[in-house]
């Protein structure tokens, strides 16, 4: 009898786990926006601005269940359409740069991201349809030749309001919290989540300004720190490489 409870409990404990496995996928919906070059949005709810519109070649995404108020901004998924009279085996690899709402969807492809799904010669057909049912699951984004980097946002004013974006996430990683180190109180201070992938500060500290970023992914969260400060003129629209890596 103690054997058989320890065995009962061990499914149900893994039974969870195995289902929510990176290799499962969800079921959903998808459909696309308008677009004069096929390519994101530049004005996408994350707040990439042009790294919104190009990042990935333009296989971008905008989302609603997904986008968690931001958190999921920048997140990579692998989506597929279901139909084999129209739809390819692999799908298209998208980052969510945008939140979007549509009809029972989690997907609002850019044009280009859209007519990846469908297998060649058919892509017009899929379009046609409009909403299509697909599945999808989170995979690791990967930047090659790139680190993790901190953009000052285009709304920012030096030197009286800093506000900046972490680009080129890798791994399944979310930047949960971002803090700024005050030298003249010598502690890390939060900078406030504006909206999307957006932290700001008004009165930002003078000089050059130490960042670092809480991340929350598969290996649990912790605080990381780029080995490189913004500078202390730190210039609007610009990205700065934090020098480090995440997986």
């Amino acid at each position: 009898m103690g054997f058989a409870l320890v065995y009962l409990l061990c499914v149900m404990v893994l039974l969870p786990a195995l289902c929510t496995s990176e290799d499962t996928f969800t079921l959903s919906r998808a459909t696309y926006y308008g677009s004069p070059d096929c390519y994101g949005t530049p004005s996408g709810a994350c707040g990439f601005g042009e790294f919104g519109r190009t990042v990935n070649d333009g296989y971008v995404s905008g989302v609603a269940r997904l986008y968690r108020n931001g958190t999921g901004c920048g997140g990579c998924y692998q989506v597929r359409c279901t139909n084999p009279q129209y739809c390819g085996d692999e799908g298209v690899r998208i980052v969510v740069t945008d939140y979007g709402e549509g009809d029972r969807t989690d997907f609002i492809l850019s044009p280009r991201a859209y007519a990846k799904l469908a297998r060649p010669n058919v892509a017009l057909q899929l379009f046609a349809s409009g909403v299509i049912d697909v599945e999808y699951r989170r995979i690791s984004c990967k930047y090659t030749g790139y680190n993790v980097m901190f953009k000052v946002h285009e709304n920012s004013k030096f030197p009286n309001y800093l506000a900046i974006v972490v680009i080129y996430v890798d791994g399944q990683n979310d930047i949960t919290s971002v803090e700024l180190w005050q030298e003249d109180c010598q502690q890390w201070t939060a900078m406030r989540k504006a909206y999307g992938a957006v932290w700001d500060m008004a009165s930002p500290p003078s000089g050059s300004i130490k960042l670092r970023f809480q991340v929350s992914g598969s290996a649990g969260t912790t605080w990381v720190q780029p080995r490189r400060a913004l500078p202390s003129d730190w210039k609007v629209g610009v990205a700065y490489d934090s020098d480090i890596q995440l997986t």
